[in-house]
C-alpha cells in the first residue's frame, strides 16, 4: 500500500491514477481513494480526500474518523 508523500509538498497529479476527482472549485478539491493509498497521518487506507490551498475552511460533521496533514502550500484532510 503506497502512502501518500507530503514531505516535499502535495502534487495530486502524482497519484491521478488511483485517485478520482469528485468535486473541485476555487482552491479546493475533494478526491475519493480507488487504489487504496495510505494516509500521510496515520498510514492507513483512507477512504475521501480533501485539498485546500485556502487560507481557511468550514466543515460539517464528517461522521467519520479523520486526520489531517499539511503540505507545503495546502492542508489535507482525509477520511477513514
Amino acid at each position: 500500500m503506497e502512502q501518500l508523500d507530503v514531505s516535499g509538498g502535495f502534487d495530486v497529479h502524482d497519484y491521478r491514477h488511483g485517485l478520482k476527482l469528485l468535486k473541485q472549485d476555487s482552491g479546493t478539491m475533494t478526491l475519493a481513494n480507488r487504489d487504496g493509498f495510505a494516509c500521510p497521518a496515520c498510514g492507513e487506507p483512507f477512504e475521501r480526500l480533501f485539498v485546500s490551498e485556502r487560507r481557511t475552511n468550514s466543515f460539517g460533521d464528517p461522521g467519520t474518523a479523520f486526520c489531517l496533514a499539511r503540505a507545503d502550500d495546502s492542508l489535507l484532510v482525509l477520511t477513514h
